[in-house]
């Protein structure tokens, strides 16, 4: 039976930092990293009693920033099927990461074991990783530490990708039954999408080499593995920016925040005309692909298009098998650029959903549809096939050999895809798959839709929890009559659109505004701005409270 007796003896190891105050969010636990060391050894021990929750089911921790500078680091727990963490547990994660006392963490591990009637005689089971921070170390001592202290069994994975762990933790609790995700190790990871990837192109002529920024991130010695493991023409890799080992490098001048950010190539890469670019960020769980056109112009693929590419090409399979009741959805965020929404209603002819900001909320959206396609616009998404989905798939009944091929490819596409979480390197074989099989290439692609040119602004407040939004983040409700005003800026520009949203993480809000051409686009956003500033409580000077986040 788990004992809570040895847990204050284990927490005075790792003392919280006064006047810190921690907040669990959807990317977990993120700041400096040597800050975080009592939190991680806290997560250890929330980790271990929401395994004991789920009736030993294993829970993942993952010990990462993502695309966060090199000094920061971050931890989160992973659920049972690979998802991230039930939303009604992150205020648990809060309320132990900010106990004052070792005294108080052994109160609060009580009274969540009391309210949620957690039967402590389970064994908890814990899988954990981390990325290659230097910080890395200091914190998996610490994660260990709290397991530990409850006496978990716990599983060391050691440095792999964000979405090889949630894919270990789908497999492990799956294991022997109808839903069997696959073996919960690397050489299984590599197994499962490389043969998927290599199915679904078998016969098509091979591609060009890809060339692949991975950000100087734990990315890079896994998709070479994962190039390896393929062993075939049909995916070459030429790696860029692999230096997991010198300090100061991950994320710098790279990665696919850089490049979606910057709408330039990284650093350590020249674009040719006529070649695949793609970028991971540092932990490889978002992708983003690029080019150069003949006129040397740089051209950015980024979630939104990937989303497309992803959604035409199901929509094609799905139509082709004829399956009754088989559906195609996509799930956007306010984000999303209003061109590919555009394509998606109009052309594609395919029903969207908006979701607020961050993977989670599009996740569950897309649990909603059939076949449920998300992406966040800086590139991290996947695809879930809902329940029915995989009932209509098992029970269909081909009567041509063309429904024949497209039912087996939609399986296929099944196995290539990490429903679990975005995955960079799932997501990556994916696409190349789907422009192999069209024989696009990347400016084909690109053609589908021209992006209508954007801003993102950040304006300083003295208090954003004023800030109230509703239809997915598009609509401000507070402060009163700001969304009249911003609704009155949007209508003096042709294909105008923007929104005000507060940020999760510090005393601003974030303006983004779209319209027909970038003059356009350029007044609105700073007008829409001006607008926050003058009538929420803008902080300073006008040209000091306003920051440009991204072209």
């Amino acid at each position: 039976m788990t004992s809570f007796g040895n847990v204050a003896e284990y927490s005075a190891k790792h003392p919280k930092p006064a006047g810190v105050t921690f907040a669990y969010g959807t990317a977990g636990f993120r700041t400096i990293g040597e800050t975080l060391e009592s939190t991680v050894f806290r997560v250890g021990l929330l980790a271990s009693l929401r395994s004991q929750s789920k009736q030993g089911k294993v829970i993942g921790v993952m010990i990462t920033a993502s695309h966060n500078h090199e000094r920061d680091n971050g931890v989160k727990l992973v659920d049972p099927m690979g998802e991230m963490l039930q939303q009604s547990w992150e205020g648990y994660c809060s309320e132990i990461a900010n106990a004052e006392s070792n005294e108080q963490v052994v109160q609060v591990l009580a009274s969540i074991a009391q309210a949620e009637s957690i039967d402590l005689s389970i064994t908890p089971r814990v899988v954990y990783a981390r990325d290659t921070r230097p910080s890395g170390p200091l914190l998996q001592a610490a994660l260990e530490d709290g397991l530990a202290a409850l006496g978990t069994n716990a599983t060391n994975y050691g440095i792999v990708t964000t979405p090889q762990l949630h894919y270990y933790v789908r497999c492990l609790n799956t294991a022997g039954t109808p839903a069997a995700y696959g073996e919960p190790t690397e050489a299984g990871y590599y197994e499962k999408y490389g043969q998927a990837f290599l199915r679904l192109v078998d016969g098509r002529p091979t591609p060009s080499p890809l060339h692949i920024d991975a950000a100087n991130g734990v990315g890079a010695p896994q998709v070479r593995k994962l190039a390896a493991a393929i062993n075939s023409p049909y995916f070459t890799a030429d790696v860029s920016n692999s230096d997991t080992e010198t300090l100061g490098r991950l994320n710098i001048d790279c990665g696919a925040d850089y490049v979606k950010s910057n709408q330039r190539a990284p650093a350590g890469m020249v674009l040719k005309p006529g070649s695949r670019y793609c970028s991971f960020d540092g932990d490889a769980d978002r992708i983003v692909y690029y080019f150069v056109d003949e006129h040397g112009t740089f051209r950015l693929l980024d979630g939104d298009k990937i989303s497309t590419l992803v959604a035409t090409y199901l929509r094609d399979l799905v139509a082709t098998a004829g399956i009754d009741d088989l559906h195609v959805g996509v799930v956007q965020t306010a984000y999303a650029n209003g061109s590919s929404t555009s394509y998606i209603k109009d052309t594609l002819k395919l029903p969207t959903a908006f979701a607020k900001t961050g993977v989670k909320h599009l996740h569950h959206e897309a649990e909603k549809m059939s076949i449920g396609v998300y992406f966040e616009a800086n590139g991290h998404g996947t695809v879930l096939f809902g329940p029915s989905a995989v009932a209509r798939l098992r029970d269909a009944t081909p009567q041509t050999p063309a429904q024949a091929d497209a039912i087996q490819r939609l399986w296929i596409l099944r196995d290539l895809i990490n429903e679990s979480v975005g995955d960079a390197m799932s997501d990556m074989l994916l696409v190349e798959a789907i422009l192999i099989c069209k024989d696009w290439t990347l400016s084909q692609w690109n053609a589908a839709y021209t992006d209508l040119p954007s801003r993102l602004l950040k304006v300083v407040v003295a208090d954003r929890t004023i800030f109230k939004t509703t239809n997915a983040e598009q609509t401000l409700t507070s402060p009163a009559d700001l969304q009249n005003v911003v609704d009155s800026l949007v209508g003096k520009f042709p294909r105008g659109r923007s929104f005000v949203r507060p940020s999760g993480t510090e005393d601003a809000v974030r303006v983004y505004a779209e319209a027909a051409t970038r003059a356009d686009c350029d007044q609105l956003a700073y007008s829409v701005a001006g607008a926050v500033f003058d009538k929420a409580g803008g902080r300073g000077e006008l040209k000091s409270a306003i920051h440009l986040k991204q072209k």
